[in-house]
């Protein structure tokens, strides 16, 4: 444990009776930011732990998923500045380029006005006064989460240093032939008008239709089934697989594509599935990213049929006819020629939507801007696999070598106007030059910037190290890079993960961008289900805050948080965590009226009692166990431990235990208030950076120190007592098994009873005053006649229950629960005996009965036991 360096105060001041959350936290998280305690120095020579927070979008609010990872990333960050660290968790936002410009596009549309009418620079200089006015709401809602970052670091992919590493690592990318531009099918979205990553495709499972269509004439014809029926007008072959007798006869040929005056080549290609289907694909280049594929080893032509905006451009009859429409036209015209040979609808398949918007993508050929990935992808793999990086949970790790070892080249433009422009510009005479930072713009008659923007991820994949400083050689990210631990969700892996380690090797020069990545799942309700507005179940964190006060809201988050395990969240468990607050407050107070005190040194051992050195012994296994799980990422089972060890060994039992040498007075009472303080003192340090707020109120009340933030974290002093924990839980198997017999008679909790204690021979005997109070067990006295006598852990505990209870009325109640429990058991053994039903039922079902007939066993057990300790009626 660590040396206590506070003073306490000469006199403790009074707690209020109850916590009450909403006037402790606000003035409570002003008062860390503006004595300093999150901001970090450069300077220091601590050791650094640096975590730079996922930027959320600067549309955003705070959900849960957001406070999850929050309250994960504040407790690592916490933990390692009360170790001893200069500890910087960075903060900041991403300008999400099409969230944004959607929020400002609808704004602009109830003006009745659209952004080309405002033109580009008065367009961008509206999302910017938007963002002022309205974007980082969620800053102020990490404030209530209580979130420890450094504000004076904060930053947004948009300002003015982190534009110019983009500007940055764009032109050495460039200059390094790592990035080009080529006509590629990209994701695209016919409402918000640009491509979009992979990132920002919902799919979902839609009603669509089926129709097989009959192309070609006479003998060389044959079949092809598809979901889109207006992409045919673009079709420039059909393709078989090599090897499909089949077709055989017409690879190589031209055969008639309906509806035009076109004939199409058949082509062979082992991208076809022979048993999939009639065995043939149309092939339409310019509208399906494996048609494409099979384009290019064919060199068959690309046709566009559709514009930005997924309305037909060619082919007469449906030229102008949106996408949908387009598709029953094109049916019904084939249908009228008797080309359709079978339809099916509804046909449900996965059909790709743009995640701002809702619309279906449209796979469409497109010039744009590519990061050549292989070089960056093979360094991103390589620094897990040699150990440089350490993904956790570790099974993870097959998911990341599968994305980086077969990853893409990655589409970074965005037809967009908020956001990065891509530092292109383009000559009168063909010319195309990209522009640094540091460089000037060619000028002059003829020469255009390029109009598209960067991808929100290429600015975000910088983050570990641009909003450090980087392209400077800043006092920050010689401090602060690499940074130690990258906290985020399982599904972004492949997106963010992913580039932030390509792009933090490349700019660093092999220099990983952080050392561990610790991967979450993702919060869901309290059944399981993804939280969704379509099914209604998702919960604000805030309401929640509101009600229970955020230690709460992060407890519950921080006990169901298994490394990349999803966690199911309800209200009744964030209540549960309320209690746990208030029961911190109670028992903290409870002892500061009783004297527990962090003054002076621990006293020795042999002054100790068997209870004094039981619970230092558990609190030094529990910090040692703490310690352990922080360091795996397991904050259930820290938080678990830290759980019932508070509530159920310090509040629980050791305080329950001591009253008795409190109430005595003289040297015990002053040797276990020390070590209650001293429990406590550790106990509530172990606790604060999950529970920030109400340990923090607590400990400064106890030891009349400045801030838990800036405290020492508790150590393992090394002490143990196995004896004395022995002992104790003599004590509690006593304390239980009486207790469980109590309320079995029907005895209410503080019912008090005769008892005569026999613990000759056991290590029982300093502990009987206790055990007589915590059982409400008076002396024997005169007339005492023992009805029930219980053997527990080598002592004897005879009760005289005669005047406490109606004897006969119990022995009826017994008797009909011991009636139902034979019935119970009858039944099952029955089915279980029943070669047929055994046969017939499920495992499941089977192993239910089993269940039921073990719990009957058991009750029929315990009541003729209960029975049997009865005295006579």
């Amino acid at each position: 444990m660590t040396e206590n360096t506070q003073q306490q105060p000469a006199s403790v001041p009074e707690l209020p009776t109850q916590y009450a959350p909403a006037e402790v936290e606000g003035k409570l998280y002003e008062r860390w930011v503006e004595r300093g305690y999150f901001t970090a120095d450069a300077k220091s020579e601590k050791p650094p732990y640096t975590i730079v927070i996922p930027p959320p979008n600067v549309t955003g609010s705070l959900h849960l998923g957001h406070a999850f990872q929050h309250t994960l990333m504040d407790a690592l960050t916490r933990r390692k500045r009360m170790q001893g660290f200069e500890a910087l968790w960075l903060p900041g936002m991403d300008h999400a380029g099409i969230a944004t410009q959607n929020k400002v596009e609808q704004q602009l549309a109830e003006e009745g006005k659209s952004r080309h009418d405002l033109g580009r620079e008065d367009f961008v200089e509206r999302v910017w006064q938007w963002k002022e006015e309205y974007g980082g709401k969620i800053l102020g809602q990490m404030r209530r989460l209580g979130d420890g970052v450094d504000w004076s670091r904060e930053r947004f992919t948009m300002d003015e240093g982190l534009s110019k590493a983009v500007q940055t690592i764009f032109k050495r990318l460039y200059d390094d032939e790592l990035i080009y531009r080529a006509e590629r099918i990209i994701n695209w979205c016919p409402r918000c008008l640009t491509a979009i990553s992979d990132i920002e495709v919902e799919y979902q499972e839609d009603d669509g239709e089926l129709v097989s269509i009959q192309y070609g004439e006479g003998d060389e014809t044959l079949v092809v089934a598809t979901t889109r029926a207006e992409t045919m007008l673009g079709d420039t072959a059909v393709a078989v697989h090599p090897d499909d007798e089949r077709y055989k006869h017409l690879v190589g040929k031209r055969i008639k594509l309906p509806l035009t005056d076109r004939t199409i080549p058949v082509v062979a290609d082992t991208h076809v599935d022979p048993e999939f289907g009639t065995g043939a694909v149309k092939v339409t280049p310019a509208h399906d990213p494996n048609d494409f594929a099979i384009g290019q080893r064919h060199g068959l032509e690309s046709m566009t049929i559709m514009d930005e905006r997924g309305v037909l451009t060619v082919h007469g009859p449906f030229q102008g006819l949106d996408r949908f429409e387009a598709r029953s036209a094109v049916v019904g015209a084939l249908r009228s020629q008797g080309r359709i040979v079978a339809e099916k609808r509804p046909y449900v398949h996965s059909v790709g939507h743009c995640s701002r918007c809702k619309t279906t993508i449209e796979p469409r050929l497109s010039m744009q801007w590519w990061v050549k990935v292989e070089p960056l992808a093979k360094a991103a793999g390589d620094a897990v696999r040699d150990g440089r990086v350490k993904i956790h949970p570790e099974d993870m790790s097959k998911r990341y070598f599968d994305w980086v070892d077969n990853m893409h080249d990655w589409c970074i433009s965005r037809q967009l106007w908020w956001g990065h422009r891509i530092p292109v510009w383009y000559g009168p005479d063909g010319e195309v030059v990209c522009v640094g930072p540091d460089d000037e713009a060619p000028t002059g008659e003829g020469w255009t910037q390029d109009t598209d923007v960067l991808d929100t991820w290429f600015s975000s994949g910088l983050w570990p190290f641009s909003t450090l400083g980087w392209p400077e050689r800043t006092p920050d990210l010689e401090k602060f890079y690499s940074t130690d631990v990258l906290l985020t969700g399982h599904d972004i892996i492949f997106f963010w993960v992913a580039r932030m380690m390509m792009f933090g090797l490349y700019a660093m020069d092999g220099e990983v961008p952080f050392r561990t990545i610790a991967l979450t799942g993702l919060v869901r309700d309290e059944r399981g289900k993804k939280m969704s507005k379509s099914f209604g179940n998702v919960v604000d964190p805030l309401d929640w805050m509101d009600a229970y006060g955020s230690d709460a809201v992060r407890f519950t988050l921080a006990r169901g948080a298994n490394p990349g395990t999803d966690v199911p969240i309800g209200e009744d468990w964030v209540q549960a965590s309320r209690n746990f607050a208030n029961k911190i407050w109670n028992a903290t107070r409870f002892a500061l009226m009783n004297g527990a005190t962090v003054e002076g040194p621990l006293p020795e051992p042999s002054q100790m009692s068997a209870t004094d050195r039981w619970i230092l012994s558990r609190l030094n296994k529990t910090v040692a166990e703490v310690d352990a799980y922080y360091d795996d990422f397991e904050f259930a089972k820290l938080s678990d431990t830290l759980y019932h060890f508070a509530w159920d060994e310090v509040f629980d039992w050791y305080v329950e235990l001591s009253k008795t040498t409190f109430f005595g007075g003289g040297e015990p009472a002053k040797v276990s208030a020390r070590v209650l303080g001293e429990v406590l003192d550790v106990t509530l340090r172990l606790l604060h950076p999950v529970v920030p707020f109400v340990t923090e109120t607590l400990w400064t009340s106890l030891t009349g120190g400045e801030s838990l933030v800036v405290a020492d974290w508790p150590e393992d002093s090394g002490f143990r007592d196995e004896a004395a924990e022995r002992e104790i839980e003599l004590v509690q198997r006593v304390v239980t098994e009486v207790r469980r017999f109590r309320s079995d008679q029907g005895l209410q909790p503080g019912q008090k009873v005769p008892a005569r204690l026999d613990l000759t021979g056991t290590d029982l005997a300093p502990h009987e005053a206790a055990i007589r109070q915590l059982l409400r067990l008076q002396p024997e006295g005169e007339g005492f006649h023992a009805t029930a006598s219980l053997p527990v852990a080598g002592a004897t505990v005879a009760l005289d229950l005669s005047g406490t209870i109606d004897v006969a009325a119990e022995r009826k109640r017994l008797a009909k629960d011991l009636a139902a429990a034979e019935k119970e058991r009858q039944q099952a053994r029955a089915k279980l005996g029943n070669e047929a039903f055994l046969a017939k039922a499920p495992d499941q079902v089977v192993e239910k009965i089993r269940t039921r007939l073990a719990k009957a066993e058991e009750d029929i057990a315990r009541i003729e036991n209960q029975l049997a300790s009865l005295p006579e009626a």
